[in-house]
């Protein structure tokens, strides 16, 4: 007997069709004999149609009651689920965020997670219970109000609550039948990976990949949870999460690149005219900093000759740009910078893998199929195991195809996106 935590997203239970189909896949999971916990997220679109309701009531709406509002989703679905399960005759409980036990900052609308104290989640399992926990959600530890973790978040949930009651592993259940070498809407082609290293999974999630939450890969490798991705609508085996030392066969000699991922959520800015003096540049990106923005790719260019001035450029997300040349334009005259240049037709495409440690010429590569595709490079960036480029946004889903095609990962088949969201 396991124990095992089941997380469906929204496409999953969209309707009411497809939560009584999840509530029989739970069914299945307890009659093979398993402490079952399930995870859920709000039902379809749910979660943005509160936000759109909020915003026509208030333009500006309180921080505080937003996460009350949109946390009403969640409780939705898992009371629903219960009922479907009761019907098929097992006993489940559904519990809010904090009733589970999920203790978190008080930072509305992006909480972390402090600790979970599943005491009442225990005390259900041992008495036979199913126990459902609404995602995306907890209590604040200093106010006691309801918080929420941001977009996607249940998984983080889901993880979290794993590690806390000593799970065997931790199932994510959405459209697609696991983590996939690039994103199938843009290439049908691509192949899904049975395992993949939290490593490599969190440069995926980092660099665009949807499948799972950024905080969830990195809460899964702290606590060292085995990661379940598979799709609600199959019964395919899906795709592990795993430490390397755990993975089957000789994971070292594993194909030199798993998978290509794209973000459409960046934008560039460039500070015109920087005098060329020690401590400009710090006190650049001591203002963005302090502005609250996090910054992902930076590119320097040589001091022109005769002016002792050059250009900085940096790529932050999208949603921050106001605030970022803002704050900028409000310390133009301490830094005696000339101007701000904001783009926001940008992309970045990445290539992630451990294999690239030990195989030189990834970067050629990468950088050959993209010039025979005729996309133009702007930025570059590296890590260990992933190398990652700014093009144009009208680029993208070429420059994902042609890395994609030239790794070698197309496959013969066709992946496929059982409800379009890839949630």
């Amino acid at each position: 007997m396991a124990k095992i935590v089941m997380k469906f997203g929204g496409s999953s239970v969209a309707d009411a069709e497809s939560i009584k189909r999840v509530a029989r896949r739970v069914m299945r999971a307890k009659q093979a004999g398993n402490d079952v916990v399930i995870v859920i997220s709000a039902m379809g679109d749910t979660t943005d149609d509160l936000m759109d309701l909020a915003l026509r009531v208030s333009p500006q709406p309180a921080p505080r009651e937003l996460d009350m509002l949109l946390t009403t989703g969640e409780r939705q679905s898992a009371a629903l689920l219960a009922m479907a399960l009761s019907d098929l005759g097992h006993e489940a409980r559904s519990y809010t965020g904090s009733q589970a036990g999920v203790i978190t900052t008080s930072a509305h609308g992006n909480a972390r997670i402090i600790d979970i104290t599943p005491g009442r989640v225990e005390k259900s399992l041992d008495e036979g219970a199913i126990v459902i926990v609404a995602g995306f959600q907890g209590v604040a530890q200093d106010t006691k109000d309801v918080t929420t973790l941001g977009r996607g978040a249940s998984d983080t949930t889901a993880v979290a609550l794993a590690a806390a009651l000593n799970s065997d592993f931790c199932e994510i259940y959405s459209d697609v039948d696991g983590v996939f070498t690039a994103d199938p809407r843009i290439v049908p082609g691509a192949r899904q990976i049975p395992e993949i290293t939290y490593e490599e999974m969190l440069e995926m999630a980092a660099n665009g990949a949807k499948i799972l939450h950024l905080r969830c890969v990195e809460y899964a490798r702290r606590e060292n949870v085995p990661v379940h991705v598979r799709s609600s609508f199959s019964e395919k085996p899906g795709t592990w999460v795993k430490d390397i030392n755990d993975m089957e066969g000789t994971a070292m000699e594993q194909a030199i690149i798993s998978g290509i991922a794209h973000d459409r959520s960046e934008a560039k800015i460039t500070v015109v005219g920087v005098p060329d003096e020690a401590g400009r540049a710090a006190h650049i990106f001591e203002t963005i900093a302090g502005a609250d923005v996090n910054i992902d790719m930076i590119v320097q260019n040589v001091p022109e000759v005769g002016t002792n001035r050059t250009d900085i450029s940096f790529t932050l997300p999208m949603t921050d740009g106001k605030k970022a040349i803002d704050a900028l334009r409000a310390v133009q005259a301490e830094i005696g910078f000339e101007d701000l240049l904001y783009n926001d037709q940008i992309g970045k495409v990445s290539v992630v893998g451990v294999g690239m440690r030990s195989h030189p010429g990834v970067t050629a590569k990468f950088f050959n199929a993209l010039a025979g595709a005729g996309i133009n490079i702007g930025m570059i960036s590296t890590s260990e195991i992933r190398i990652s480029v700014v093009v144009p946004a009208e680029d993208v889903d070429d420059a994902v195809r042609a890395a994609h095609t030239a790794f070698g990962l197309d496959a013969e088949g066709q992946a496929v996106v059982y409800a379009g969201t890839g949630r």
